[in-house]
């Protein structure tokens, strides 16, 4: 059995930033990544708002060296992006050198691609590619082959906005039980017309910035994003002599089966996944210094992430801010984008401002990080929450 679950790569593209580097600078900058829809053309564009990666299609076929007759959804060309950014990160040369395996998650998939045969499939039979590249795991397939990963485990997981946290918790568990070397472990997700015109259905998009944790949220930004982190096992970073960025030091998943949407309104499920995940790391809750929350800016969402977090600390709440102010929300890519943060956070020994918070909510006295914060962190919990009550929480450490 391994000890230790190290991080030694990380990507990340988003509406804040095309790397790593250029998210962080806009987080320390408090630089937001919301706008009016410029990309899809859709009777919402001007009802809403988003968090848009700028870069277009073709752009990230070009970055990526893709021959012009590819069949790559969106979000397969920015899971390819991201995941190379980690891959290159962590040094790693041959991929096949150690048992390696990867875990993507997405929930869009590739639905970009099915819309343009919906509106296109009576003008040409090539139109049927797009079908091709519909499925959840062609993405994941794509990405792959892209790294060169062709000796392990290739598997995706989409269980809504949790999706990216449980590929962490599983790339965690597969190289704790020996059966991995390495994992690469993230998700990715595009804008599509299904995902805005589904979240438009439920009333629960905000025609302004979002707000988390604010009396008066209005509802989520939607955004769309790709992150990608290389888990080693200590035989691996010793044999290479690999820098650790951090550690995976708990998790856990719950499921609180209270609505097809909806979290409970006490956090039932929240509550399991934190309590678990503080039970793998052999933790209590006065170790945790940071809680980088779900925070979706909605009203079901924030009042029950926050009561989840009171019955887990207490009266000690530790601090807490949600940055999707900053990305919107990116779906199945959320726990993986958060992640990423949440390891800059512990290496920069600093906490991301609440953004765009005005007043308190009525229901409790907790109230989210509002400035920048410098704080020495040792632990930093990050918790996403999905449809269907999928609750998962991820904890990261700077020890072993």
């Amino acid at each position: 059995m391994s000890k230790g679950i190290a991080i030694t790569g990380m990507g990340i593209i988003s509406a804040i930033g095309n790397n790593v580097a250029e998210n962080f600078q806009s987080l320390i900058e408090a630089k937001k990544g919301i706008s009016r829809i410029s990309k899809i053309e859709t009777i919402h564009k001007d009802d809403i708002m988003v968090g848009e990666i700028d870069y277009t299609n073709s752009q990230l076929e070009q970055l990526l060296g893709l021959s012009p007759d590819n069949n790559f959804s969106r979000t397969g060309l920015l899971g390819t992006v991201a995941a190379k950014e980690a891959v290159a990160h962590a040094g790693i040369n041959d991929i096949n050198k150690y048992k390696t395996g990867l875990i993507s998650a997405t929930s869009v998939g590739g639905m970009d691609m099915t819309e343009r045969f919906y509106y296109e499939y009576l003008e040409s039979k090539t139109n049927l590619k797009y079908i091709e590249g519909h499925h959840a795991g062609d993405s994941t397939q794509k990405i792959a082959e892209q790294l060169g990963i062709d000796k392990s485990l290739v598997t995706t997981i989409s269980t809504a906005c949790s999706s990216a946290a449980n590929a962490i918790m599983l790339g965690a568990r597969l190289i704790k039980s020996g059966q991995l070397d390495r994992v690469i472990v993230g998700g990715s997700d595009c804008m599509s017309k299904f995902t805005i015109n589904g979240f438009k259905t439920l009333m629960i998009l905000s025609d302004t910035y979002n707000t988390p944790f604010d009396e008066n949220r209005k509802g989520l930004n939607l955004g769309e994003a790709a992150a990608f982190l290389v888990l080693e096992s200590d035989a691996v970073v010793k044999a290479e002599n690999k820098t650790v960025l951090g550690y995976v030091k708990g998790y856990g998943n719950a499921n609180d089966a209270f609505h097809q949407t909806a979290s409970s309104d006490h956090g039932d499920g929240a509550t399991l996944a934190m309590e678990k995940a503080l039970q793998v790391a052999g933790y209590s809750a006065n170790d945790i210094d940071y809680i980088n929350a779900h925070g979706t800016a909605t009203g079901n969402n924030d009042l029950s992430e926050g009561r989840a977090i009171i019955r887990v600390f207490g009266e000690n709440t530790p601090e807490f801010s949600s940055t999707k102010a900053y990305t919107g929300h990116t779906l199945a890519a959320a726990g993986a984008i958060e992640a990423v943060y949440s390891i800059l956070a512990l290496q920069n020994n600093v906490i991301y401002p609440n953004l765009n918070f005005k007043t308190q909510m009525k229901e409790f006295s907790i109230t989210p990080q509002l400035k920048l914060k410098e704080k020495t962190l040792q632990t930093v919990m990050s918790n996403s929450f999905g449809f269907g009550g999928n609750c998962s929480t991820v904890i990261f450490s700077k020890e072993q």
